[in-house]
C-alpha cells in the first residue's frame, strides 16, 4: 500500500467539521494533519491504524491525530455493502491555539496527546457520542464550540481507553515537556538490548523514581515499562511489515532474547502473533 495525503476542508472560521463517509476499498493509507473522531455507524471489516491491525464492528469509536496513517480494509461482504461512518474532523488550529492549553481543560490537552498513537474507546460512553455529533454539524459560532468542548470532556470521562500504534514517536505530539519525554524515548532506543531501569532513567531527569513515575503516567499515560514495551513491538511491527527478516532476528533486534516472549507480549499487544501481523501487510 502507498500513502497518501488528505485534505480535510474545515472553514476558516470553525474549529470542526462534520460529515457523513461510505467506506470504498482503497489502496491507498491516509493521513492528515487534523484530528479525526471516527463513529462507524453501519458495518465491520478491519482497519490499520499506525502499526495496528484490528477488527471494527458498529458502534466502533476511535480518535486519531494529525499525521497517523490509517485506512480500512474490505473484504468479501463488507465490499458489496460498504460500512458507513460518521466523522468529526477537529482542526489542528485549535490544538496548537493557547486557549486550549488552560488549565482547566488539560483533561482534554492529555487526550489529544493519547490521540498521537490513535485512540479507541469502549463501553456504556460510546452509545451517547453518536447523538452529539450530530447535534454538532447544525452549530455555528460560539454554540458550536462550547458544543465541541463538551463533547470532548464526554470523551475524556469513558473508562475504557486503549492505544492503537505501540510505537510513541512524538512525530508531531503535542505532550507537554516534550523535550524531557523524547529524553526518555532517545534513552530507550539507545538501549533498547539492554533492561532499562526506573532508577536510570528518573536519574536521567534528575528525579526521584516515585516522582518521575507520576510525572511520566501523567505526560503519557503509560507507565515506564508499558512504555518500553511499546517502543520495542512498535519496532518489531515496522521490521514485519517491511522488511524481510525472519522473526527470529526481529526478535533479537527489538529487544527481546528469548522468542516465546518476544511472542507472547507482541499478541499481547497487537492482538496476533507477529507471523499473523506479516501476514497481513501481503
Amino acid at each position: 500500500m502507498e500513502f497518501q495525503f488528505k485534505t480535510i476542508d474545515i472553514l476558516e472560521e470553525k474549529s470542526f467539521s462534520v460529515q457523513k463517509q461510505r467506506y470504498e476499498e482503497y489502496s491507498v493509507i491516509q493521513l492528515h494533519k487534523n484530528y479525526e473522531l471516527n463513529l462507524m455507524t453501519l458495518g465491520s471489516g478491519k482497519r490499520i491504524v499506525g502499526n495496528n491491525i484490528s477488527s471494527f464492528e458498529n458502534n466502533d469509536l476511535i480518535l486519531i491525530g494529525p499525521n497517523l496513517p490509517h485506512n480500512r480494509i474490505l473484504t468479501g461482504p463488507e465490499r458489496i455493502n460498504p460500512p458507513e461512518c460518521l466523522i468529526l474532523y477537529i482542526s489542528d488550529r485549535l490544538i496548537s491555539n493557547d486557549l486550549i492549553r488552560i488549565k482547566e481543560l488539560e483533561t482534554i490537552q492529555q487526550l489529544f496527546n493519547r490521540a498521537m498513537s490513535g485512540l479507541v474507546f469502549k463501553g456504556e460512553g460510546v452509545k451517547q457520542v453518536e447523538q452529539k455529533i450530530t447535534k454538532l454539524a447544525g452549530l455555528q459560532g460560539i454554540n458550536g464550540f462550547i458544543a465541541l468542548i463538551q463533547l470532548l470532556k464526554s470523551l475524556t470521562e469513558i473508562e475504557g481507553q486503549e492505544l492503537f500504534s505501540r510505537s510513541p514517536e512524538l512525530l508531531d505530539s503535542h505532550y507537554k515537556d516534550l523535550d524531557k519525554i523524547k529524553m526518555v524515548y532517545d534513552f530507550i532506543l539507545r538501549n533498547i538490548h539492554n533492561p532499562v531501569t526506573l532508577d536510570e532513567v528518573a536519574g536521567l531527569l534528575n528525579m526521584a523514581p516515585g516522582s518521575f513515575s507520576r510525572f511520566f503516567k501523567k505526560r503519557t499515560g503509560k507507565s515506564l515499562l508499558q512504555y518500553v514495551k511499546d517502543i520495542r513491538i512498535g519496532l518489531a511491527s515496522k521490521m514485519l511489515s517491511n522488511t524481510e527478516k525472519p522473526v527470529s532476528q526481529i526478535c533479537v533486534e527489538s529487544g527481546y532474547n528469548n522468542l516465546a516472549n518476544f511472542n507472547f507480549y507482541f499478541k499481547s499487544l497487537m492482538k496476533m502473533t507477529p507471523s499473523e501481523y506479516r501476514k497481513c501487510f501481503r
